[in-house]
């Protein structure tokens, strides 16, 4: 019997690698999911995706990391250590064998619970540039994999983003024009797949709801998932589907023709893996992950890289409607996309957490 611990969440891009890899540790690995515990935040998707997905979730305080001096910074290392302290127990309590960490605002206080346990430690870094907690877990372990080549770990292995199995290994072909149906849209027709994420994107929701007309005119339909906290647009000409949030972006994905959507690391994974033609439209707050991200299928030709402050409605009609009128374009793009993608990553994740416990357990 294994006793683990996944620490991690906020987003999508950090909860769904998490949740393929519990999925992949009870499918292969025998490991129960009365075995597996959850760390994470009250805030992030993981309050409602981990109970979902029938697991035990366990909460610790959000606790972004301060980048300059503050009030807010003398209050953190306190904080922090408290965090750490409940880290601990949770760790003895559970006798976890073994720790995975996939980043976020939790995880940093049971990478180092972890290390002062003695507990094995295995991270995932999802994105090209990694972030505070990541970058302080890899300081207590040589287990580090990642989704993309990350220059800062130096010696890690690149495995790809874990992913739900729906996605990289499904029971049978999903068929896009089911995968329209399932969404109301009409079987044979082209499909542009619109998303800025779990929280959405103004930008992209904007412009897209500006270009409805214009898109289905052309002969698309639209698929836009804009996000929890962003309203559906209104009085959309019929072709148009939106949807706050989606649970089942394995559908979403195979009723696709093009992508148009932000570059985080899981959304780029996904495209890649499925050999989507695909427009991302990067964050442009933070260290420049998203674009990072992005490189390695913008630079095969799969990809076109708009920077947001371009994404416009005389933007697109200028730069991406000239692609999406080319079916020759989006074949070209599709094709280069044939060479990207892993989709065997949370495999390869659970086994070097199965392999690591046993180790330390001889």
């Amino acid at each position: 019997m294994t006793r683990v611990i996944l620490a991690g969440g906020g987003t999508a891009g950090h909860v769904n690698p998490l949740l393929a890899v519990a999925e992949e540790l009870q499918r292969s690995h025998g490991v129960m999911a009365e075995d597996i515990v959850v760390v994470g935040t009250r805030e992030g998707l993981e309050s409602r995706l981990v109970p979902d997905a029938g697991l035990s979730l366990h909460t610790l305080a959000r606790l972004p990391f301060p980048r300059k001096l503050s009030l807010l910074a003398v209050a953190f290392f306190p904080r922090f250590v408290f965090a750490t302290l409940q880290a601990l127990r949770l760790l003895s309590r559970h006798k976890a064998d073994v720790v995975a960490g996939f980043g976020g605002y939790a995880s940093a206080p049971v990478y180092v619970a972890a290390w002062l346990r003695k507990t094995p430690l295995v991270i995932h870094e999802a994105n090209a540039v990694p972030g505070f907690a990541n970058l302080l877990g890899a300081r207590f372990t040589r287990q580090v994999l990642t989704a993309f080549p990350t220059p800062k770990f130096p010696s890690s292995r690149v495995i790809g983003m874990p992913m739900k199995r729906t996605i990289t290994h499904p029971d049978s072909p999903l068929s896009p024009a089911a995968a329209r149906t399932h969404f109301g849209l009409k079987p044979q027709t082209k499909t542009l797949l619109v998303t800025g994420g779990s929280q959405g994107a103004r930008r992209i929701n904007e412009t897209i709801a500006s270009l409805a007309s214009v898109l289905t005119q052309a002969g698309w339909q639209v698929l836009h998932i804009v996000g929890g906290a962003n309203p559906v647009p209104a009085d959309m000409p019929r072709g148009y589907r939106g949807m706050n949030y989606c649970d089942r972006m394995d559908l979403a994905l195979a009723s696709a023709t093009a992508v148009i959507s932000r570059a985080g690391a899981a959304t780029v994974s996904e495209i890649q893996v499925l050999h989507l033609p695909a427009i991302f439209v990067p964050y442009p707050v933070g260290n420049g992950e998203q674009a990072r991200n992005a490189s390695e299928s913008v630079a095969c030709g799969a990809a076109m890289i708009v920077p947001d402050h371009e994404f416009t409605h005389e933007g697109v009609l200028a730069t991406v409607m000239p692609i999406l009128a080319e079916e020759a374009a989006l074949q070209r793009m599709k094709e280069a996309a044939a060479g990207l993608g892993k989709n065997d990553a949370a495999e390869q994740m659970a086994e070097a957490m199965m392999t690591l416990s046993q180790k330390e357990s001889q």
